[in-house]
């Protein structure tokens, strides 16, 4: 089975916004910016610079092994996982639902459609069907 180039290109699309996001993030943390240092201590962490770079360090294997097709899955699963640690994080504080809670479930399931999109046998494993198929 072979990859429309369309299905393709919007696979590469979806994992490039997911890829952009988490180098954006992971500049910030670096840095590490007081926002980022703010954003640790309402979220219940101590707010150490060291913390946010430790996270930024973490954020950037993921994203890297997310951005290289050969350990692309490696990387979603470990963004997943990351992601789900944001999610755990905004729960325990009380944030709003859909723009804090959810938003690393969002990055998550766009980073795994780009990868279903862009890798048949990805698409093999997670086979969603039309209601005509």
């Amino acid at each position: 089975m072979t990859l429309s180039k369309s299905r393709r290109v919007i696979g590469l699309v979806m994992s490039g916004l997911v890829i952009a996001f988490m180098l954006f993030d992971v500049g910030m943390k670096l840095v590490p910016l007081d926002v980022v240092i703010k954003a640790t201590a309402e979220l219940g962490y101590p707010p150490s610079p060291d913390l946010a770079r430790a996270l930024g360090v973490v954020a950037l294997v993921c994203t890297a092994l997310y951005a290289f097709p050969r350990t692309a899955v490696l990387g979603a699963i470990l963004l997943t996982a990351y992601m789900g640690g944001t999610v755990a994080s905004h729960l325990r504080v009380g944030n709003p639902l859909f723009s804090h809670m959810l938003f690393g479930v969002y990055l998550a399931v766009l980073a795994w459609g780009g990868l279903c999109l862009r890798d048949n046998r990805i698409a093999a494993l997670l086979p969603l069907r039309s209601p005509s198929a």
